[in-house]
């Protein structure tokens, strides 16, 4: 017979350590990915797929190139696809993501194929964007990645944001995993590509522009990633703040309070701003478009207050979710379309208050630094596109040139 020996607290307790290490090996959750918003391409319009009497396309079965140039890069990558403003749900048939060549073809070895829940063939309910799966995907900083999404049915009303400022290539037939997309139809507005995460790199932190069409890029060169978001993103890289990602949230024509081209920014800062990936810091240029269209409808202005009543809101909405947010001061316009005395002074009394202490975070004095300094209602001509409303390349250049990149920690 085996002799008794009692069991020592210290036993038992060694033993049940040893029984329990492997289900706590089992339920140990995997790393969180740490994403951030690397490119933002806001929805804007529901727009017809084009077809032209001489071209071989159709509003059926299309593909849809469309290039984005990161503004931080990792290992790993995400998109947005946006349904959002169709009332329809949409069938997709595919997606590829690759790394762009200098003429948008794609890089040899690139290409990947892109799934949503496991599926590479998913539907996006009416209404409603659509988040991909992870994508195994070695992107370096600014680096340029083309998006193929091929739809198999009617591409006659599709989510779009209008002013790319980027060709759009629209083909016949599944070619997302095409090399490259020969006799295509072009275009400039972006379709259903909303966003582009990434994670695995250096970046930890999104900076959000919201604004209307000069932070969306209006009257920039196109193909050449001249907003000054972009060229804000180039100033990080080389400031040695890799920490941190650009997402651009302009959109043409918004304005703070009314809806018009898109929602304002009021109804907006949810979607745009608030649920973007690692976002820390909002720049926020608005209201240049609330002053000016009442003066081309020859309606009321709004009055100062009004306009920093929206600003208020946006900061207290940005603060609860621990967001920082910079005002940027609102560009001189003297001379273009909808100008008017009246609205330059609801203009310069906004622009007061942004300067003032004790608002925002910080302030980026766009007003100063576009000015002519002989007449500073005025854009300076070397930075006017030539509308007197938006600048050009070397406008937006000065623009993030004149940003202190003190205000992002």
């Amino acid at each position: 017979m085996t002799p008794f020996r009692a069991v020592t607290p210290a036993v038992r307790l060694a033993a049940c350590l040893a029984a329990l290490a492997p289900l706590a090996a089992q339920a140990a959750p995997p790393a969180r990915q740490v994403w951030t918003r690397s490119w933002e391409a806001v929805p804007s319009d529901l727009v017809a797929a084009p077809a032209a009497p001489d071209q071989p396309v159709s509003a059926t079965g299309l593909t849809f190139r469309m290039t984005a140039r990161l503004s931080a890069g990792g290992t790993a990558i995400r998109l947005n696809l946006s349904n959002e403003l169709s009332s329809e749900p949409l069938t997709v048939g595919a997606v590829h993501v690759a790394l762009a060549g200098p003429d948008g073809e794609v890089v040899p070895g690139s290409d990947h194929v892109v799934t949503f829940g496991d599926n590479p063939a998913p539907v996006i309910p009416a209404g409603a964007p659509l988040l991909s799966d992870p994508v195994a995907f070695r992107a370096p900083p600014l680096a340029r990645v083309v998006v193929s999404v091929f739809l198999p049915g009617d591409a006659s009303r599709l989510t779009a944001h209008s002013l790319g400022v980027s060709t759009t290539r629209i083909a016949p037939g599944d070619q997302s995993a095409a090399a490259a997309l020969p006799g295509a139809l072009t275009r400039t507005s972006r379709f259903l590509l909303s966003g582009i995460d990434v994670a695995g790199g250096p970046a930890t932190a999104t900076i959000v522009t919201l604004g209307d069409s000069i932070t969306d890029g209006a009257a920039s060169s196109n193909d050449s990633n001249h907003r000054w978001p972009d060229f804000l993103a180039e100033r990080l890289r080389a400031g040695g703040k890799a920490g941190f990602a650009v997402a651009n949230a302009g959109l043409s024509g918004n304005r703070l309070l009314a809806t018009g081209a898109g929602p304002a920014a009021l109804a907006r800062l949810d979607r745009d701003v608030l649920s973007v990936p690692g976002v820390r810091y909002v720049v926020i240029l608005e209201g240049v478009n609330d002053i000016g269209n009442p003066t081309a409808r020859k309606v009321p202005l709004p009055t100062p207050e009004e306009l920093i009543g929206a600003y208020r809101q946006i900061i207290a909405r940005a603060h609860d979710r621990g967001i920082k947010v910079i005002g940027a001061t609102i560009l001189p316009y003297k001379g273009a379309g909808y100008y008017s005395d009246a609205g330059n002074a609801v203009r310069s009394a906004v622009n007061t208050w942004i300067r003032a202490p004790g608002h925002f975070d910080g302030v980026i004095d766009f007003d100063r630094i576009t000015g002519d300094k002989a007449d500073p209602l005025r854009m300076a001509p070397a930075y006017d596109s030539g509308d007197k409303l938006h600048p050009g390349d070397d406008g937006y250049r000065a623009m993030a040139m004149g940003v202190d990149l003190g205000l992002f920690r």
